[in-house]
Order: C-alpha cells, then structure tokens, then sequence
C-alpha cells in the first residue's frame, strides 16, 4: 500500500472505464490492482464517440490520459464539418421528402472525438504499470467482511483487498452479487433494437458514396430503423452502425447475443431504403445481429466496501453516443474522491458519495438513449415520422450531455464528501465525553482539512461568505475545551463553497477563540 493510504482499491474489469479509473487512482496516489477475465486487455466493438463532456474528463484525470486519447482520435474531413456530430438525413422518402434530404446538420462544441476501441484500450495501457494487472482471472463472487472484500475467481483463486470496484460490463458479475441474482435490476434488459456493425476501409467507401459522404459523420433516419458512418483510425477506415427494430420485444435467453447472419440478410432489412444507404451495406464483409441490451435502474451503485462503475453500472443503448464517456465521469469522480479518501471508513463515504452524484445522470442517459433510438427510427411517441417533430427534438436532445460542467460536477462531489467527513466528525465529537479523545478529534480534524483543502478545484474563498451558524457544530465543540484554532492562520476551513468562513476578529461574524 502507498505510504499515504490506509486502504487499496480492486478493479474487476479492464475495458476503458476500469483503465481510466486506475489511471485516476494511480495519479492520487491510491495503490490500486486491476484483475481481468480475459488474457490480455481487449475492447469489443469498433468506433466509438467520446463528446466534450468526456473529454474534459480526461484532461481532469490527467494530461496523459487526454493525450491518449488525441493520438487517436478522429474528426470530420471537411473543416466546414469540424464541429458537427451528425448530419441527419432521410434514409428513406418520407411524407414526400426525398430520401437523402438533410434534416439538421447538428453542431457539437470543441473537444469531441471518435476513435477505435482497440487503438484508444492500446494507448491507455501504456498509463498503467504491467504489475498492477492480473490476467484470467474471472470474477466469481466476493464475501465483503470487516477486514476488507475477499474476491473469488473462477481458477479457484481469491484475493483481499480493502474495496471492489466492479468495471465488467454489461453482464457484471459484481452486480449481480451487489444486487442479488433474483432483482430484476441484476440483469440486462433487451431493448427492442439490433444492429449491424462493420469496418469499411475508407478508399471503398469515398469511391462508393463520394468523400463528403464518406468522410464526414452521417445518419440516416427511416421507419424501424437508422445507418450511421463516421470515421474512425485517423479516416482510414468508416465505422458503420445499421440499427433495426426487432419485430419481438423479447430476446430468447439461449440466443447469443451477437450472432453471424447472412449478408443478404441484413440487405433484406433495408431493401427499400435509399441507394447511398444500401451501397454502403454492400460494402460490409462481415455481417452480424448484435442485440442491443441497456439496465434496468438499480436502486444503488454501491453496497459496503463495493462500487460499480460504467456498464456494470448503468449500461445504455448507444444511440446517443455517450455511454463510454459516461464512464470516463464516473472515473473522473470516483478516483478524485477516493483520493481524498484516508481511511477503509472514508472509502465507504467515498463511494456514497459517487452514488448521490452519478447515478441520476447516468441512469437519465439509458432512458433518453430508448427514447433517442426510436426518434430516430421514428417511432417515439408524439414525434412518429413528422420530419419537423424529430428536427426539433435533435436540436436539442444533447445539451444536457455535452453542457455538463465537468470541473463543477466534481467540486460537487468533493464537497459534499467534505461536508459528510465534518458532519460525522462533529457526531463523534459531541458522543464522546472524553477530553483527550476530544482533543484528539480536534487535532485530526485540522489535519484533514489541510489535507482536503488541496484536492478540490476551488477559488479563494471569500471573507464573511458565510455567518457563523455554518461552522457552530465546530465552535460548539472548540469554545467548550478552550482550543485555539486560529492561532496559526486566519482560515479554519478553505475547501470552496463549504466553510470559507474567515476566522480573524476583523470579520466579525465569527466567535473569538482562544483569546
């Protein structure tokens, strides 16, 4: 363990959301081992989107994360393009609108990207030290006991470590543990949508549809179904996603989840579409039924001493692109809290903590993600197939997304984290009648704020922001044994927006202590 920590963390899972959490934990100095099923670190899939919001994050995580990312990024051809996400157009003639016809061309802010899975995993590897990571080692169960979580794998072996934080996917073991096997939450949930999804290299696609078409990220909107392209692996290749309603709400469960299929199959499936959309299908060598799963809410994302985080939390359909940033989030804030965490009780709060803070907003984004996948195939209640209803809820469908305050949504969490830490500290003060362990208290409380003061993104906290009634549990405790807590500095809290409550006798709205 770090000299600095009294705990350490497991990570069950080494996809992109496991990485970027151990990349976090690493940089706060958090002695961390990540176990993984597979032989080596692998991605499933092909091109996937990251927008602004995601790659904020990764800058916050750190620089190196973000570089990364950069080094494998692609956007848009054309510099009239740089800036949007997609064209959407008609794939099909609808209400005498000609197939092909733009619907709106949406604009993203700066700091979106697209990559390959592979090639991005490749990259974050390079981050995380060889040692820390622990290959065939597939997640059985874990017993969470008071001297930590004993992992068990499925070669027969166990680990202990002080917390698990479970990165496994959409078929998480970890939370089907968590949850219990017979919550309904426990398990991934069919959608009602399938896709095609393939990698065509961009020389064929620019020679079938032309550069602009091919280059340049489209979507194409028809009844049961949409097609997107967009460039991934520096415009090499065009990642290729044909999405289609099942005609059963219900996936059998002896059916595997992604399974090969004729090619004339999926043609079949968008014969009457246009002729841009079936020439790029044509294109596609290897063509398989994904079946598109998403999570039902859970009621938490943590129990004990274990935490879930990205698909095994909040696995979502990918019609809004955004589920993989919202991992690189959770990592953002899971890794800035437990840094601040000191002790296996501030763990517990740590994770706490995460859970108030992302599970609305991630379990916001599976919801509108069902709701995005059937506006664009036009069949969202109130929209249906009117090209002005769809236009309008496109325009703004992503705000909420992209427009996230990153670096404010963790000052939220580190506060709140903060507060938590003094409100169960002045409890413990004001239930011990014992003068040295008082004192104590005292002493350890003045320590973790110098501490805490350093990990949150703040400002210099202003004189008389805040009256005293903020900070009189703390008062209470510090006037009853005569305890000079200023006698060193005029500030006795400096995190922002929590106690920036001056205490020199100029402010006036504060006791004089000790004097």
């Amino acid at each position: 363990m770090s000299a600095g920590k009294s705990f350490d963390v497991a990570i069950v899972g080494g996809g992109i959301g496991g990485l970027c959490l151990a990349v976090g934990l690493l940089r706060h100095g958090v002695p961390v081992t990540i176990y993984e099923a597979a032989p080596a670190f692998a991605e499933i899939g092909a091109g996937v989107a990251f927008g602004p919001n995601a790659t904020k994050a990764m800058s916050l995580i750190g620089p190196d994360l973000r570089a990364a990312f950069d080094a494998c990024a692609t956007n848009n051809w054309s510099e009239e393009k740089k800036d949007v996400w997609f064209d959407f157009r008609l794939g099909q003639v609808i209400d005498g609108r000609e197939s092909g016809e733009e619907v709106i061309s949406l604009n993203i802010p700066k700091g979106h990207g697209s990559v390959h899975r592979a090639h991005f995993l490749d990259q974050i590897v390079k981050l995380v030290p060889s040692t820390i990571a622990h290959f065939g080692k597939r997640l059985v169960s874990y017993d969470d006991t008071d001297d930590g979580v004993v992992l068990k794998f499925d070669d027969g072996t166990t680990a202990r470590h002080t917390a698990l934080v479970g990165c496994d996917g959409i078929k998480s073991q970890t939370r089907k543990v968590m949850l219990g096997e017979g919550n309904v939450a426990s398990q991934p949930t069919f959608s009602g949508k399938y896709a095609y999804r393939g990698l065509i290299p961009m020389e064929k696609a620019c020679a079938t549809v032309g550069d602009q078409l091919a280059r340049n990220s489209q979507m194409y909107m028809g009844r049961h179904g949409h097609v997107l392209t967009f460039p991934v692996d520096q415009g090499r290749l065009m990642n290729v996603v044909a999405f289609r309603t099942n005609p059963s709400t219900h996936w059998p469960s002896d059916l595997a989840w992604v399974k090969p299929v004729p090619k004339e199959t999926m043609l079949t499936d968008f014969s009457t579409w246009n002729p841009t959309v079936k020439s790029i299908l044509s294109l596609m060598t290897k063509t398989e039924i994904w079946a598109l799963f998403d999570h039902p809410p859970a009621s938490t994302y943590t129990q004990g001493q274990v935490c879930l985080l990205g698909d095994a939390a909040h696995a979502t359909t990918p019609h809004q692109g955004a589920g993989a940033g919202m991992a690189v989030e959770d990592a953002l804030v899971l890794s800035t809290l437990l840094g601040m965490a000191q002790t296996r009780h501030d763990v517990r709060l740590a994770f706490s903590v995460y859970d108030e803070v992302r599970r609305p907003r991630t379990q916001r984004l599976v919801s509108t993600s069902r709701q995005a996948g059937r506006l664009y195939d036009m069949e969202l209640e109130g929209v249906g197939d009117s090209v002005d209803e769809i236009r309008e809820n496109v325009s703004r469908r992503m705000e909420w997304i992209w427009g996230l305050d990153v670096e404010g949504h963790v000052r939220m969490a580190g506060e709140a984290f903060v507060a938590r830490k003094e409100r169960m500290m002045v409890t413990d003060v004001e239930e011990n009648a014992d003068l040295d362990t008082l004192k104590e208290t005292i002493q350890r409380m003045k320590a973790l704020i110098s501490e805490l003061k350093e990990e949150i993104p703040s400002k210099k906290p202003k004189v008389d922001s805040t009256p005293a009634s903020t900070i009189k549990d703390i008062n209470k405790v510090v006037l009853m044994f005569g305890l000079d807590y200023h006698q060193d500095e005029n500030y006795i809290w400096d995190v922002p927006a929590v106690f920036p409550v001056s205490l020199s006798p100029e402010a006036g709205n504060v006791p004089l202590i000790g004097i």
